[in-house]
């Protein structure tokens, strides 16, 4: 569908297949928040970026000199060197001085090994708390729960973002919020299992004992949570004597660590919302420059040893079985990343989608976008730097609305989300960075393509090895149908558990908490398992769990994921959209702690059947 010079839809086609036609004043808006449009490129050596197929040979207008990613230069003439290594090089013209285009050679496609055919575990992990968690699921939770899943035959664990929010409170409850996407968030540190926390002896018991209290309601108090935990960071920080291998993640974390380490101190001094605090602290460069004092330089120290400790723990869990971790569409206006990145986005706007048929009035999710051509003009370094921050722990990636590689629905901020428009992106550009940090890590990628998806998306998906995601719910065909090519389940997040549509439970937290039940969806959810299931109306839950992973198992989707809300038979769901703060969302642990779910009867048996599924591991060569 044509755009304008700068990347606008001037209509688009809902999701009845209906074509709208964007208003004038929005499309004015958004131009005047992109500013001018972009300039096309008069020569070769006046783009920005070029991405080239490593298999395939590239011919050069003019002289020029490769410099690789390793540091190495070569001159070349006519042609480019054949093959080249994966990865982002500059090229820059012989003749040309300061200037130069960022060469990404791709491998065209991402990892996804032959044949591939496995099942595992999708966990909200604040959720999976163990008796000796601190009110909330924690790292060392992860690592047990890994190696409770990889005897039974589970090969990967679908967990929720785990990204930093602000430390102040209220704690930001939503995982698809953040403050930055490339950091981690220190609630999910396991305090006793930290280097020389035994030395804090009754100082330690004490603060364990109040944060597993906690326990015994299921409303998880983040707040209380973070003040027990940076307590106890704080301690065992004043008897930090250093350590080798943090002063390697010092200066691997480079520039970008320093920044959202600073964030994290400014905002502990001045509240969390950058654009209100004193000038010379409001963008990254002037705040650098600003000379720290002692006891500043000691914090920043801090929340950089707090992101070194959860690398740690978090790549131990990793390494008993895949991870797959999920990527957020974006990031909070007020946190690290909009601070580090203000000039590429767009901040008068807001990401959203169109109004659909499960949201009549549209949806304004409240993250600024980046800039289309502002973005590229950076060689992309904010993507490149994101995407590889989240899968070099991991084995897989979860893109959340994965549609906004191509394209998002920006909305001019305070207007209704109907009023915006869509806006296009480099997609060609996007997946060629995803494929190469997908290659170097060896992890599958899983993009979520779900609401209105344009013609020709899930196939361009396809043939880059991005898989499509196959919800029970949303399917008009058998699971047996879904194509290979897919990660199948039951539910997300953002929907009704299993329980919670066969008992009617669901519809019922939706009333009372304000929501505006959608009744004719839920009845057809429920018509839904009956169908697929092959179960009578009153057949008990136990058997229409069973029945229903057994029908899953059947799908010859690359990946199966078995929730673990089914696993327990929870009926209430981790988030309700449309609750409007009367429902605790992202804030519920499971009624069961870890020790008993890996001791219950119904996983082993939801794992057993998920176990005829006959597959390759996930590091195994890409199918060609």
């Amino acid at each position: 569908m044509k755009t304008d010079a700068w990347g606008i839809q001037a209509q688009y086609e809902d999701a009845a297949g209906k074509m709208r036609k964007v208003s004038k004043s929005s499309l004015t808006r958004i131009r005047a928040a992109m500013g001018d449009s972009p300039s096309p490129a008069l020569s070769w050596h006046d783009e920005q970026v070029k991405v080239i197929r490593q298999d395939e040979p590239f011919t050069l207008p003019a002289d020029a000199v490769l410099m690789l990613e390793d540091g190495s230069s070569v001159e070349t003439s006519s042609r480019l060197p054949h093959p080249l290594p994966i990865g982002y090089h500059k090229l820059m013209p012989a003749r040309v001085s300061g200037s130069f285009v960022r060469l990404i050679i791709t491998p065209g496609r991402c990892h996804l090994p032959e044949s591939l055919r496995i099942w595992g575990w999708s966990a909200q992990l604040y959720a999976t708390r163990s008796t000796k968690s601190w009110g909330m699921g924690d790292l060392a939770d992860l690592v047990d729960l890994a190696r409770w899943a990889a005897p039974l035959g589970a090969q990967l664990l679908l967990i929720n973002p785990l990204h930093a929010v602000p430390p102040l409170v209220p704690q930001e409850a939503s995982p698809y919020s953040p403050s930055s996407r490339r950091f981690l968030n220190p609630l999910y540190l396991r305090i006793e299992d930290l280097p020389e926390a035994k030395k804090l002896g009754q100082e330690l018991s004490q603060l364990a004992a109040m944060g597993r209290a906690l326990n015994t309601d299921r409303h998880i108090d983040r707040d209380r949570v973070y003040h027990l935990k940076q307590e106890a960071l704080q301690l065992l920080w004043n008897s930090f004597e250093g350590d080798e291998d943090f002063d390697r993640f010092q200066s691997a974390g480079g520039r970008s660590l320093r920044q959202y380490a600073l964030h994290c101190c400014l905002v502990e001094r001045f509240g969390s919302d950058w654009r209100r605090w004193p000038a010379v602290y409001r963008h990254p460069d002037s705040a650098e420059a600003e000379p720290a004092l002692p006891a500043e330089v000691d914090r920043i120290t801090f929340h950089m040893w707090q992101q070194w400790l959860l690398g740690r723990q978090l790549t131990d869990a990793g390494q008993i079985i895949p991870l797959m971790q999920d990527l957020p569409i974006g990031f909070s206006p007020d946190g690290a990343d909009a601070w580090t990145w203000q000039d590429v986005l767009a901040a008068e706007m807001t990401v959203g989608a169109p109004p659909d048929l499960f949201n009549a009035t549209g949806q304004d999710w409240g993250l600024p976008p980046f800039i289309p051509h502002k973005l590229r003009a950076t060689g992309y370094q904010p993507f490149i730097e994101t995407i590889r921050s989240i899968i070099c722990r991991a084995g897989g990636l979860r893109i959340d609305h994965v549609m906004g590689l191509f394209r998002l629905w920006w909305v001019p901020r305070g207007s209704p989300p109907k009023d915006g428009a869509f806006v296009r992106y480099a997609a060609e550009e996007l997946l060629a960075i995803l494929a190469v940090e997908s290659t170097r890590a060896q992890a599958i990628v899983v993009g979520e393509d779900l609401g209105t998806v344009e013609d020709g998306v899930r196939e361009t998906l396809a043939q880059q090895n991005v898989l499509s995601y196959r919800l029970l719910w949303f399917e008009d065909q058998p699971p047996s149908q879904y194509p290979w090519k897919a990660l199948a389940s039951v539910t997300t997040h953002d929907l009704p558990t299993l329980a919670g549509v066969w008992t009617g439970a669901d519809l019922e937290s939706q009333r009372k908490s304000g929501a505006s039940p959608d009744e004719k969806a839920q009845e057809q959810f429920r018509t839904k398992l009956v169908e697929v299931s092959q179960v009578e109306d009153q057949t008990n839950l136990e058997e229409v769990i069973t029945k229903t992973f057994s029908k899953l198992a059947e799908s010859p989707c690359a990946v199966v994921m078995a929730d673990l809300e089914a696993a327990c038979a929870v009926t209430e769901r981790p988030n309700m959209p449309t609750s409007g703060g009367n429902y605790p969302n992202w804030s519920l642990a499971l009624p069961c702690s870890l020790e008993e779910l890996t001791a219950a009867e119904r996983p082993a048996k939801l794992a057993h059947i998920l176990n005829r599924r006959v597959g390759d591991t996930i590091g195994t060569s890409s199918r060609p």
